[in-house]
Parts: structure tokens; sequence; C-alpha cells
């Protein structure tokens, strides 16, 4: 379905939503998106004044098993372990999602970008890790917190060094008696850190509220960050 700049359309059962811009050689944001098609992200995009990017939401997706690198147990007793699906979607993005979007598009994306909230923020840092198609990286309120994701991260190379990669965090999150979740203001921090060592131009943000406090505004800011 097309309508106006908005493209929609499914690749096996992802719900792919592509925001164009009428630019030549704009830059390719991809989100993926913990639900709907992100209307509302790119609305705030607009709002700020950002028009010159491609927009791609994916949607429909499997967030315990797509968007986690390895098993880890659930943190909560009533949800659902994490079932490590990350390469296999990494995968079908690179392999399928990508290729079709470069041809709906004008020219050749200025950069490419990855970006997410929360497990999506974690999926995001980690595919640096996995492939060099991505110049920039937004984690917003990235569940660093992930067993043994900070020494992943420093015992492996990435495949390209992000030029940019902006990471926020609410100010309350880490205020929890969950021992695990109480973690990730301080990895935020030492990963913005570390990243800085390597030479990539970091940005850290620390917004006011908890996890769920302005997602979609909290998402745009990351987005705009690394523009």
């Amino acid at each position: 379905m097309i309508t106006d700049n908005k493209v929609k359309f499914n690749i096996k059962d992802k719900e792919i939503t592509l925001y164009k811009s009428p630019d030549i050689n704009a830059p390719l944001i991809v989100f993926n998106a913990f639900e709907g098609d992100g209307e509302d992200l790119y609305q705030a995009l607009q709002n700020m004044g950002y028009t010159f990017l491609n927009l791609l939401v994916i949607g429909n997706i499997d967030w315990n098993h797509d968007m986690s690198p390895w098993y880890m147990p659930s943190i909560y007793s009533k949800e659902k372990s994490f079932s490590g699906g990350a390469d296999d979607y990494l995968r079908l993005l690179i392999d399928e999602i990508l290729p079709k979007v470069k041809e709906m598009i004008e020219g050749e994306p200025g950069f490419t970008g990855i970006t997410g909230y929360s497990l999506a923020g974690l999926f995001a840092v980690y595919t640096i890790y996995k492939t060099d198609v991505f110049d920039r990286v937004a984690s917003m309120s990235g569940s660093l917190w992930f067993y043994d994701f900070m020494e992943y991260c420093k015992r492996n190379d990435c495949r390209k060094l992000p030029d940019k990669i902006y990471f926020s965090l609410g100010d309350k999150e880490a205020n929890t008696r969950n021992p695990i979740l109480k973690t990730v203001e301080d990895n935020t921090r030492e990963l913005s850190e570390y990243f800085k060592s390597l030479g990539s131009e970091v940005i850290f943000e620390l917004n006011k509220g908890n996890h769920f406090t302005d997602t979609i505004l909290r998402s745009a800011k990351g987005i705009k960050a690394i523009l």
C-alpha cells in the first residue's frame, strides 16, 4: 500500500512501513517498533523540522526473541524468556528488507542508522558487532542490563565503528529493586565512555522519568541526535 510518502508491505511476518523522503540521497533510519507503524514517531520528527530522512519502521516483531542476542531467563516470573533470535532477524533485515527498501527510495542513503527503544536499543548496539551495514546508532533506554552484554561488547570488535552513537535513559530507570535492571544506568554510562574511547562521537542524555515516560519523544530525540 502506498499513500503519498508512506509505503506499507510485509516480508515474512514483519509489517514494514517506509516514510519516504522526497530528497535524493537522504539518510535511511531503521527503527524496530514494539507496536504500531511509527506514524507518531514520524510526526514527532516532522514537528522537530526533520523532514530529510527515510524512516523505515518494522513492526510485528517477536520482541523477546528477535531483539535478544542470546538466551537469558525472564527477569519477571510471568514473562517469556529471551530466546536469542537476533542473528536470524538481522539476517532477514539485511538480506531481504533493506534491499527492497533501497529500491524504493531516491538515490543512495547518505548514511544508514539503526535505532530502537528498550530491547530494540540493545539490538541496535548488537548489530554493529555483526554487520558493517550501519553507520550510526541510537539506543533509547536500551536494555543494557542484558546478561553478559557489556562483556560481549568489550571482548569483540565492531564490524564498523559507528561515527555517531546516541544513548539515553530515564533518570528513574535504575531506581528499582530488581538487581538486574538496577545496573542499567551504570552500564549505559560505561558503554558511552567505551565507545568514546574507541573514537565514536558519543551523545549521552538523561531524561526525566522512568522507562515508560515519553517513549515517542525520546525516540525522536535519539534519531534527531544522529542525523
